[in-house]
Order: structure tokens, then C-alpha cells, then sequence
């Protein structure tokens, strides 16, 4: 089912997520359902969206799912870093759809995480998929790329 996604303003986006037992995994799984449907409509809505963290729609779980070109189930995540190159990108959260925001990203990392199996699994990710794990991460300790802007002057209003 398609959830309200928290805007920017929310204090629950502020809230830090739960670690998932592997008992939970019959309401994760329902959370995922809920999730893909959010991310479905706001790609519809949008014309973008590759993840959504579940705290976005309110529940407060290690949760990530990521639909790129297969639809990924990310629980517990937890990322390392192994150098300190980082780029800048301009980040954008379906949180706030209409901004973004000019942040430093780590250029690599590996994620370490459950499946939907709780199978232990390790990826490592470059470029665009580093920043956007590690932008959904953040939402998980209540941490919003509004957060991580350089200055007061990197904030760009996006048009649909």
C-alpha cells in the first residue's frame, strides 16, 4: 500500500531506527511491500526515485529498499570505509522533493547487510550508488542531507 511520505519539518524524520531481529521479518516484509508501492508512486509522481528508507513512511526500522533495475531488500545495513575520498553531489530526498542539497559523499564503500532471506551480504558500491546508500543510511539515524549541506548556500530549488 502506497504510505505518506514524512516532509522535511517532521521530527519523526529525526528519529533513529531500530536494529531488525530475524523474527520481524513477516512485518518487514509487509513494510517492504509498502515501501515499493511509496517509491512506485513517487517515481510515477516525479519522474525519480531509486530507494526509500523506512523512516521516511514512518517506520522506524533498518530497513532499505532499493529499486534500480532489480528490487533490492537492505536490513541492518551498516557501512564501511575504507579510504577518505569523498565527492560532492547535489543529494535530493523524496522528503524534499522540490531541494537540493550540495553535500560530501565517501566516493566508496562497502555495505554489509541482511537480505530478505537474512542472508549475510557484502557489496561494495562506487559513485552514485555510494552516495545514495549512504544518503538512505542516514536516514536510518535520523540524519537528512539538509543536515549535511557545506554551508547556507547550497541549497538549490529543484522544478518538476
Amino acid at each position: 500500500m502506497k504510505r505518506e511520505i514524512l516532509l522535511l519539518g517532521d521530527q519523526r524524520l529525526y528519529d533513529v531506527s531500530r536494529e531488525i531481529n530475524r523474527e520481524d521479518l513477516s512485518e518487514v516484509l509487509e513494510i517492504v511491500q509498502d515501501l515499493h508501492d511509496t517509491l512506485m508512486a513517487f517515481r510515477h509522481e516525479y519522474g525519480v526515485g531509486r530507494a526509500i528508507a523506512a523512516p521516511q513512511i514512518g517506520a522506524f526500522k533498518r530497513l532499505i529498499y532499493m529499486h534500480i533495475e532489480n528490487p533490492k531488500i537492505i536490513i541492518n545495513p551498516a557501512l564501511i570505509f575504507e579510504d577518505e575520498e569523498k565527492m560532492e553531489v547535489l543529494d535530493d530526498c523524496m522528503s524534499f522533493p522540490m531541494l537540493l542539497v550540495r553535500v560530501e559523499r565517501y566516493k566508496r564503500c562497502k555495505l554489509e547487510y541482511r537480505n530478505e532471506n537474512w542472508e549475510l551480504c557484502l557489496e561494495e558500491l562506487e559513485g552514485d550508488l555510494s552516495e545514495l546508500i549512504q544518503h538512505e543510511y542516514d536516514h536510518l539515524d535520523g540524519i537528512l542531507a539538509t543536515m549535511r549541506a557545506k554551508s547556507t548556500m547550497d541549497f538549490v530549488y529543484k522544478k518538476k
